[in-house]
């Protein structure tokens, strides 16, 4: 399967998941999500800055939750979830974190 397809899918997945209110988007709703224990999975951007990316793998590993860097730019991931610009979505319902994850070879860390 090709990258362009995996991300056409991957954004449809968010978006579906945004709609059914199984998304949390932003730096603080996200890590509020993860600090809850809400969260199934976290999505970075591939160009947050290597703080976000640093600071958000260190909270999903200490709380065992998968996370992963996604192929999706800021404002990509952004649009994608109905908002500007946003470095982390948060997805809380494990249907959908399944089905984003299947999607990523490999990609997933700390599954």
């Amino acid at each position: 399967m090709s990258k362009e397809i995996d991300k056409k899918k991957m954004t449809g997945l968010i978006g579906l998941a945004q709609r059914a209110g199984k998304l949390k988007s932003g730096e603080f709703s996200t890590e509020k999500s993860i600090k809850s224990g809400r969260s199934r999975l976290c999505i970075i951007a591939s160009d947050a800055s290597e703080a976000t990316k640093k600071r958000f793998s260190d909270m999903c590993t200490f709380r065992k939750i998968p996370f992963m860097v996604c192929d999706l730019d800021k404002e990509e991931l952004g649009h994608t979830a109905g908002k500007e610009l946003r470095s982390s979505v948060s997805v809380e319902d494990a249907g959908f974190a399944r089905s984003i994850a299947d999607l990523t070879e490999g990609g997933i860390v700390n599954e």
